[in-house]
């Protein structure tokens, strides 16, 4: 059985769900060479900054309107995740140039609110994920300042300092 979104949700929620679909379209797939699709995102992304800057905050109120409208805690975490990603690497010169035109954070978000609209995927908590992600970090952050402290004081060796 096949399920589309549009026919399972209110006239509402299927007119902004089609404007996100628009919107992502536009950023993602809306010019074709050949076979391959791409959007604004990546062309955005040759101007330094701003142009990285301009798709990030694109990203971001598509999914500030998706939460609005009901988007669920795990499905936010899993659109951030793609946002993000976007965001890390496409800020890399050269290489997030690439990424852009072949990573689709908006195309994938519209798909995750899609099943979550069409067949209740990805819905429940977020505390899961967020808690790895605070934990991931905080070693992160110990490992960072241990390693910090530990090449300072070799630095201070070097040349017979004294830091404690």
């Amino acid at each position: 059985m096949t399920h589309t979104p549009d026919n399972s949700l209110n006239k509402d929620a299927a007119a902004r769900l089609a404007l996100i679909k628009r919107v992502s379209k536009l950023m993602d797939e809306e010019f074709r060479i050949g076979k391959y699709k791409f959007g604004l995102d990546p062309i955005l992304n040759f101007i330094p900054v701003a142009g990285d800057l301009a798709g990030y905050l694109i990203s971001a109120t598509l999914l500030l309107t998706m939460v609005k409208h009901g988007a669920s805690g795990k499905l936010v975490i899993k659109m951030l995740g793609n946002i993000f990603i976007d965001a890390l690497v496409g800020a890399i010169p050269v290489l997030g140039w690439v990424f852009d035109f072949v990573f689709k954070a908006n195309k994938k978000n519209v798909q995750l609110l899609e099943e979550h609209y069409a067949l209740g995927k990805h819905t429940g908590s977020a505390k899961p994920y967020i808690l790895a992600i605070v934990l991931i970090l905080f070693f992160t952050i110990a490992i960072l300042l241990i390693l910090s402290i530990w090449l300072l004081k070799a630095i201070a060796d070097l040349f017979n300092m004294s830091l404690f």
